[in-house]
């Protein structure tokens, strides 16, 4: 059976950020015996009123076909930014129709939100106590509106389980590819983002976005390092070698790191290795042991611990949801929470 995602369109929303969970989900395809794909999503969206036409940030408008009780049919719910959300980001509290919409929400429906779409979530009371974030410009406001919320400007999305935001516009892509990866493996996820022509996973968060008064030099970048890390994971990498690749001191590539990427060396080296990992166990047959060696965090144990504070699920796991036998039936989204990259 299909899982539904329903979209929800506010009045004033982005055209460009509605789009993205039919492009992400809408073309994700599974791969059955025989190599016929199926349609993993089934992607509707929604108003809070009933069928009609619904303004957006541009100079056109957009015709709904559904009114807010498609919400009660949704396994996950997405909230595209709006430009007009009026009490929702002033005072941070819902109107009485955006209210009555969200009251149709199944509860243990997963919640999701692009850019400012988060201010719905937060006024919703799904973000209290919970880590999120938002478009970095909109950080401080939105700390300051729902101080119960943990927020944090600096990444791109943050998974917490059933409930999960992003950063601005193109950080919906990440977080969406991210669930494809999350629901079904890394190989259906970059089979749309190969499709998309967009990274399937970008490193760094938000810093590397925000606009600095006093523009760094060009010339000098961490690229051709990075280059060389990935290609001898499985070998011990320090970090003066990676620094010695671009001829600097260990603090200035340290520094520049993080400028480029929004991580320190050490942070990225690690994010790398599991998505190796991940790989490996999803594509092969190889030990757990020969995985580890091959992602080079060289022992089961090392990739055990890394793994599991990475997804929340240790390596022999991850391979049965992502690599079932022949004789197994492919297994649909899974429910469970993972940490965020």
């Amino acid at each position: 059976m299909e899982h539904r995602v329903v979209v929800l369109a506010l009045d004033g929303l982005l055209p460009f950020e509605l789009g993205i969970p039919q492009r992400i989900f809408g073309r994700s395809l599974g791969t059955e015996a025989g190599g016929k794909g199926r349609r993993l999503y089934d992607v509707v969206t929604c108003s809070i009123r009933p069928p009609g036409p619904v303004r957006t940030d541009a100079d056109f408008s957009i015709l709904v076909e559904h009114g807010p009780e498609a919400l009660a049919t949704a396994d996950t719910v997405v909230i595209p930014a709006s430009y007009e959300l009026g009490p929702v980001f002033e005072e941070g509290r819902l109107t009485e129709e955006l209210a009555a919409a969200l009251a149709l929400v199944r509860p243990g429906t997963r919640m999701v939100s692009i850019c400012t779409g988060s201010y719905v979530l937060a006024a919703a009371g799904y973000l209290d106590g919970r880590p999120a974030t938002t478009h970095w410009s909109s950080a401080d406001h939105f700390q300051r509106t729902f101080p119960q919320v943990r927020v944090d400007p600096d990444v791109l999305f943050i998974d917490d389980g059933d409930v999960l935001t992003s950063a601005g516009v193109a950080a919906g892509i990440d977080l969406c590819l991210h669930l494809v990866r999350r629901d079904h493996g890394t190989a259906v996820a970059n089979e749309i983002a190969r499709r998309t022509v967009v990274p399937p996973h970008r490193d760094g968060g938000q810093a590397q976005y925000i606009h600095r008064p006093v523009p760094e030099p060009q010339f000098a970048t961490t690229t051709g390092a990075r280059a060389w890390a990935l290609a001898r994971l499985d070998r011990p990498i320090l970090l003066r070698d990676m620094a010695e690749q671009e001829a600097m001191s260990v603090r200035t590539f340290t520094r520049r790191f993080r400028e480029e990427v929004g991580i320190s060396p050490g942070q990225w080296l690690t994010q790398q290795r599991v998505e190796r990992a991940r790989h490996l166990l999803e594509s092969t047959d190889l030990s757990i042991d020969q995985v580890a060696r091959d992602a080079g965090f060289g022992t089961a144990t090392s990739l055990r611990q890394h793994l599991q504070a990475a997804l929340g699920v240790p390596p022999t796991a991850y391979r049965r949801t992502f690599r079932p036998s022949a004789d197994t039936a492919p297994r649909g989204p899974r429910a469970s929470a993972q940490g965020h990259p």
